[in-house]
């Protein structure tokens, strides 16, 4: 069965990303062509960078990065929710995507972004370094505005339209990552 990660990219205090990660997850359990999992970056607390080996090497000294590299490795595809800071994502969300290099090869990635402008300068940003990282990001991503699914910018509460927008980001997520599976077969 494909597996799917939908990845929580913030680990601010207070933030807004758990509602909508778990909001991502409730849609994608509903469906029955994957399994999904929700992966907290508060769970795998990574400190800036410090691995003396380029992780496309795939030497890695630290436990809490074998750790990581563990859970990332399990999975076919992610959807990584995001928050946009100053026209990116977060540090922490960054930092966990340089970390890895073999667990991320070859796999296919949606996303959800959330801010002022709906997250799409943060999603931007995730593309590019997705790109380098050998993952196919689908077309399809929902943008949430802090103005209109946020009560008072901390309370979630999306617009029934999104609803089909995760649906069809979903839609394609799967059918990449089963389309690419030949790919990591080969490594």
């Amino acid at each position: 069965m494909t597996k799917i990660a939908v990845i929580l990219g913030s680990t601010r205090p207070g933030r807004n990303g758990a509602a909508v990660a778990e909001w991502v997850l409730d849609i994608a359990k509903q469906r029955s062509d994957a399994e999904f999992e929700l992966v907290d970056l508060a769970d795998y607390p990574l400190p800036l960078l410090d691995e003396v080996i380029p992780p496309s090497l795939g030497q890695y000294q630290n436990d809490h990065t074998k750790a990581w590299a563990s859970k990332i490795a399990e999975f076919d595809g992610y959807v990584f929710v995001t928050p946009e800071y100053n026209h990116s994502t977060t540090g922490a969300l960054k930092n966990s995507l340089d970390y890895l290099y073999a667990e991320w090869n070859n796999k296919a990635a949606g996303f959800v972004g959330y801010g002022a402008a709906g997250g799409h300068r943060a999603v931007e940003h995730l593309r590019l370094i997705a790109s380098e990282l050998q993952i196919a990001t689908v077309r399809a991503q929902v943008a949430l505005s802090l103005l209109s699914d946020f009560e008072n910018y901390s309370v979630f509460k999306p617009g029934a339209h999104h609803q089909a927008t995760v649906e069809t980001m979903l839609d394609q997520l799967v059918s990449w990552s089963k389309a690419l599976q030949p790919l990591r077969a080969g490594t």
